[in-house]
């Protein structure tokens, strides 16, 4: 193409596979990463690429260049995950460490020795054994992140489960390296030691971006904002995701967990929705190209010449990782649903894979032969993986179906932490939808057995009873729960709810529905963390519409309406505490 634009032609090449291919493949029911990835192993250099001798046309269809365009589509992991960060909090987060630092470990260390082991009893030496085990003991974060937002299951026990695995593996990448680059060098000194002070080093990272970030972001943010422009805005945004990401790969970490980092500080800001709206398109087409990267890797040919052995290894790779996690997720108490769905899913190799791989290769403790046949079959496992995820997700729904004794205990799960909804008329019906909308796991209970019956039966997770019931809060998981949200029209019930849960569990947040500003008086002196008046906010949505028509832009409208509603909400609570 033009020579004074560099991958012009890669680039319309991508264009017209994510503007024509994907819309294709969604037509028929298929997921668009593994259309990318099909793509990926057309046109990439073991595909049409074979063919460019005998039909130089195919030149112009086939990307050449596969190592510029995998360090490119690397950014295409860093903003998915800032994403998920952006979706997250860091006391969501700290929620999860359970997940984290327990399954997750387990994980990666009981698999890593495990399939060294394996590699060793085959004939590797001692290093290269333990290699192949730690890079194959990750998975692919893009992959399996990418495929639950698709399916918008992130927020799912399995997905809550799954990324909680993802998120240790992507911290675990920093002291492999290290083993790998101290193992190479033959550096002298205490490894424990060494190890110690590089993970103090990255810890110290994490905490001086959090304090940092904290800082500088809000005020970052609200003079871009200021400006009015809408890409100076983005331009702000993406250059602080870039520059987190940048500061800790220079401290030996991934660069998508800076984004990640980066992502959890946005969050806590007001301009989180607007952030995800705007960064979607660049995370989707990076993210494509990320896909189509991974599907050129894969060599048919290679594979064709070792069929048996590749399909042996893929098979047992596959079959001891969710082996390993199925019985650890149980082992966290996690229903056998959810189990057996994050285990099949989290059963692939992925990218880290190749970092690692690469880095004991350049200091010559891999064997060329051996190493190449690992990443095919980690290039393989992350080809099935949309079929995994659709085997995973019907395996799932079908244990649950015959799990018909634990069903209250799959739908309020310890690990997920459900909000629970004292109350399913008009306010609870609207809550459901809208945490249903968002995949958080919520339980609902209403004393209408006629309600209960037929929502049931749309397969909605509601169960008869007496919120103000001891017995029944405990039954439904109370003592686990993210939130009790009462919307209940009987001012002398709803309080009567609040002081039974505030006062054997006070720890569980509790927010109510209520009349006016008198009964949220009550209700927070009952021991409701938050009472929103019905009164109150039909007042204010009245304020920002009459704003908004009188010629005041919607965003400033909004800022205004919310700081009334911040003042009046203050109010309350200083009431209450008098």
């Amino acid at each position: 193409m033009h020579p004074e634009i560099p991958y012009m032609r890669e680039a319309i090449i991508f264009l017209v596979a994510a503007g024509l291919v994907v819309p294709l493949v969604r037509k028929f029911g298929i997921s668009p990463v593994l259309g990318f990835l099909f793509v990926g192993l057309i046109i990439g250099p073991f595909g049409a690429g074979r063919f460019v001798d005998d039909s130089p046309l195919l030149d112009y269809i086939v990307f050449s260049d596969l190592d510029g365009v995998r360090r490119f589509a690397e950014l295409g992991v860093i903003f998915l995950l800032f994403t998920i960060g952006l979706e997250l909090s860091v006391a969501q987060l700290w929620s999860m460490r359970r997940l984290v630092f327990g399954l997750g470990a387990a994980q990666v260390i009981i698999t890593a020795v495990v399939i060294g082991f394996i590699a060793f009893w085959f004939g590797n030496p001692v290093v290269a054994a333990a290699i192949f085990g730690l890079s194959l003991a990750l998975s692919s974060t893009a992959l399996v992140m990418q495929l639950l937002t698709e399916s918008r299951r992130l927020s799912a026990p399995a997905g809550r489960s799954s990324f909680g695995i993802l998120l240790f593996q992507d911290l675990a990448v920093v002291p492999i390296l290290f083993f790998v680059g101290f193992v190479g060098a033959s550096v002298e000194g205490s490894l424990a030691a060494a190890a110690l002070l590089a993970i103090l080093e990255a810890i110290l990272v994490i905490v001086v971006i959090f304090f940092i970030g904290r800082i500088i972001i809000k005020p970052l943010l609200r003079f871009a904002g200021g400006t009015g422009s809408r890409e100076v805005f983005m331009a702000a945004v993406i250059l602080l995701v870039l520059v987190t990401a940048a500061i800790t790969a220079q401290a030996g970490l991934s660069m998508a967990l800076g984004a990640f980092l980066a992502g959890l500080l946005f969050a806590g800001t007001e301009y989180r929705h607007q952030i995800a709206s705007d960064i979607e398109p660049f995370k989707g087409l990076l993210l494509g190209l990320f896909f189509i990267s991974v599907g050129m890797s894969l060599d048919l040919l290679a594979v064709w010449e070792v069929a048996g052995w590749i399909a042996l290894s893929v098979v047992g790779l596959l079959c001891i990782k969710a082996l390993i996690i199925f019985t650890l997720a149980r082992a966290f108490k996690l229903p056998t649903p959810v189990s057996a769905e994050t285990s099949i899913l989290m059963s692939q190799g992925g990218e880290f894979a190749f970092v690692i791989i690469a880095a004991a290769l350049s200091f010559s403790l891999l064997d060329m032969e051996a190493a190449q046949f690992m990443l095919l079959v980690v290039i393989v496992t992350m080809f099935l993986t949309p079929l995994l995820a659709i085997v995973a997700r019907r395996i799932g729904q079908r244990l649950q179906s015959n799990d018909l004794e634990n069903q209250a205990l799959i739908e309020a799960d310890s690990t997920e932490r459900p909000v629970i909804i004292g109350g399913y008329g008009r306010v609870g019906k609207m809550l459901a939808k809208l945490l249903d909308e968002q995949r958080v796991s919520y339980v609902a209970v209403d004393s209408d057995a006629e309600l209960v019956a037929k929502e049931r039966a749309r397969g909605t997770p509601i169960f008869f009873g007496d919120a103000s019931k001891a017995d029944i809060l405990e039954h439904l998981g109370i003592d686990r729960a993210t939130a009790f949200a009462t919307t209940m029209d009987a001012p002398e019930i709803a309080e009567h709810v609040i002081k039974t849960i505030h006062s054997s569990w006070p720890e569980v947040p509790i927010i109510a529905r209520a009349r006016d500003v008198d009964h949220a008086l009550v209700l927070r002196n009952s021991g409701a963390q938050s009472a929103i008046p019905e009164t109150m906010e039909a007042s204010l949505e009245l304020c920002e519409q009459l704003l908004t028509g009188i010629g005041f832009p919607d965003d400033v409208a909004r800022t205004i309406v919310d700081d009334q509603r911040t003042w009046q909400l203050e109010t309350i609570a200083d009431q209450s505490k008098n």
